[in-house]
């Protein structure tokens, strides 16, 4: 439940107690979300919390997108609020919500609403809008124009949003502690990428340094669409000390006991020196703060970070987890090959849904080798999961026969290879229509970055949970999952064995591409941190290496826009996160053929 902030407190009135309610909301879910709210304020009342603040827009979930755009949509989730505001008496509610544009028009806000005392008594609209990456705030909101604090007796407390916090040039944080707020509140709703919880956390126990002041950031958590968030909220004293920190990838409830001296601010001085405040300033006073209960709160230890690859594990287990769940499947399916992709995909996939509810299909041709048949039976029954077989030998054959007299005295090339990839699509896709069962596609960062891939055949799926994950991370969260497990899931001729598609004899990833270390350094460099060709080979790479990679990279994006969804773990994914236009004459790379599979 959190830790205690100010120990050794004697009576109730010296410390104001104060809870961060980390929770997963589904989008659109605008009444089973209030009924998760009013559980969470009831849950906190009983721990003698006086503040409780919720996640940006949990209200409706996060990112709402263009749902924003429906006026009705609005409307509801004002009504929603209204009613939810009821749950407010004897604590001080702080949720995010849309709020919808003022009668003269114009966008919405993204609000923080205050409710206490059962009805909406104050609201701050957030001033900076985030416009990069995954957000797309300026194209739903409008900037809100005045800092806010709320004086709860004679506590005052700033209240701020997410990107509010990270702004460096005069950030809202500077305005509510010029307003007297010792303690400053930031609701959030920031995406998971591999160690943004410690980047988080750095930052709030600075701006808490620097601001003298507390930080209560409280984030969302679960999954949605592309987007995981892992929560992880995290409570930060004056001295730049972490006082409490949530649990990552769960919905928790933090809560620290702040001391009332210390919360109470006087006029800031910025660095040593007075300022004058950027924004406008609103103070709303409201009646007096329940008094809290005398008993301590339950001990804890503080919840650690995660290790690199337990961090996102779990990441790709909740998104998995919530994309299946909030969009109703019972059951999901996907080619079972033998190999480490699909394997680890396997596993993930048993860990966020449970073994009942996922099928593996092996689909052997003349090519598949018994080792990778072999490992595909020993991995299902290693996670307990069914196992169809269903061969594509005379599929393909029939195929081979329909095409010959338009093939006529051409050579086999890539097109009977995708060929196979695509009547392995096709079987998963018929598995789905007949049953219901989501099909989930096996492939990873590396392979769709360069186009390593059949459009309709392993591409065929509506949802890729290893999409964002690179070749040889997948290699480390296969061997993490067996270290958890503390025996072979895994198998470890999987791991050991050379990729391979297995589409035409003796077949290796590498005759086509560069070896999967220096590929995903490039694709690092290039695609998630924009470096241009001679920057990249001023690292040292071989330029032949790098300018193959780019070629294919930018030849490939008509794959990728038709790619699905898929959970982001990395600074910068495909998909929302990197909006490049196919028709594109700009290459990273003097101009030419890519010879990728098609």
């Amino acid at each position: 439940m959190g830790e205690e902030a100010g120990k050794g407190m004697k009576n109730n009135h010296e410390i104001v107690r104060i809870g961060l309610a980390q929770m997963n909301p589904t989008v659109g879910d605008l009444e089973g979300n209030a009924r998760k709210i009013r559980r969470k304020i009831s849950e906190a009342k009983k721990l003698g919390v006086q503040i409780i603040a919720f996640p940006e827009l949990v209200l409706c979930g996060y990112p709402p997108e263009d749902l924003l755009l429906k006026p009705r949509f609005l409307a509801d989730c004002e009504t929603t609020l209204e009613r939810l505001s009821h749950a407010a008496r004897g604590i001080a509610v702080l949720v995010g919500t849309p709020e919808p544009p003022s009668t003269d028009g114009g966008s919405p806000h993204n609000t923080c609403c205050v409710l206490s005392h059962g009805k909406i008594t104050a609201r701050y609209r957030k001033i900076h809008l985030p416009n990069y990456g995954v957000f797309d705030e300026k194209r739903y909101f409008q900037a809100g124009k005045k800092a806010l604090v709320v004086q709860f007796d004679n506590v005052p407390i700033g209240i701020s949003i997410c990107e509010d916090i990270w702004i460096d040039d005069g950030p809202i944080v500077d305005e509510v502690r010029y307003g007297g707020a010792g303690i400053v509140v930031n609701i959030s709703a920031s995406p998971y990428h591999r160690k943004k919880g410690p980047e988080r956390e750095k930052l709030m126990t600075h701006r808490a340094a620097e601001n003298a002041c507390y930080v209560c950031y409280v984030n969302l958590v679960g999954g949605q669409d592309e987007l995981v968030f892992d929560g992880t909220s995290v409570i930060a004293a004056p001295d730049g000390r972490t006082v409490a920190r949530g649990r990552p990838f769960e919905e928790d409830l933090i809560i620290a006991d702040i001391p009332v001296k210390r919360a109470r601010g006087n006029i800031f001085k910025y660095r040593g020196k007075p300022r004058r405040p950027r924004y406008r300033l609103e103070t709303v006073t409201l009646p007096v703060l329940p008094t809290t209960t005398a008993k301590p709160l339950i001990k804890r230890r503080r919840t650690s970070h995660l290790k690199p690859d337990a961090e996102v594990y779990q990441a790709l287990v909740l998104g998995t987890h919530d994309y299946v769940n909030k969009n109703g499947f019972k059951r999901v399916v996907f080619g079972l090959s033998g190999g480490i992709d699909s394997a680890l995909t396997a596993a993930i996939t048993v860990d966020a849904l449970g073994r009942e509810r996922v099928i593996g299909v092996t689909m052997p041709s003349g090519y598949t080798s018994r080792a990778t048949l072999r490992d595909a039976y020993k991995l299902a029954e290693n996670l307990g999961i069914r196992l169809l077989e269903l061969p594509i030998g005379e599929i393909f054959q029939s195929y081979l026969e329909s095409l010959k007299g338009v093939f006529a005295r051409k050579k086999m090339d890539v097109t009977e290879e995708n060929i196979q990839a695509r009547i392995r699509g096709n079987l998963l896709m018929a598995l789905s229509n007949k049953f219901g069962w989501l099909v989930l596609t096996t492939g990873n960062k590396s392979e769709i970055a360069v186009g390593y891939c059949t459009l309709y055949g392993d591409t065929a799926g509506g949802f890729a949970v290893l999409k964002d994950v690179p070749k040889t991370l997948v290699y480390g969260l296969s061997r993490y999952r067996n270290r958890i497990s503390r025996r072979e899931i895994i198998p470890r001729s999987t791991i050991r064995r050379k990729p391979s598609a297995e589409l035409r004899p003796g077949q290796l990833d590498q005759d086509t591409l560069p070896p999967y270390p220096l590929l995903d350094k490039i694709i690092e460099l290039y695609v998630e941190r924009d470096m241009a060709f001679d920057e990249i080979i001023a690292t040292g790479l071989e330029p032949s290496i790098v300018r193959k990679a780019i070629r294919m990279i930018d030849f490939n994006e008509y794959k990728r826009r038709q790619g699905p969804p898929g959970i982001k773990i990395t600074p910068k994914a495909f998909g929302r996160d990197r909006r490049l236009p196919i028709t594109n004459s700009y290459r990273g790379v003097d101009r030419g053929d890519s010879r990728s599979r098609r």
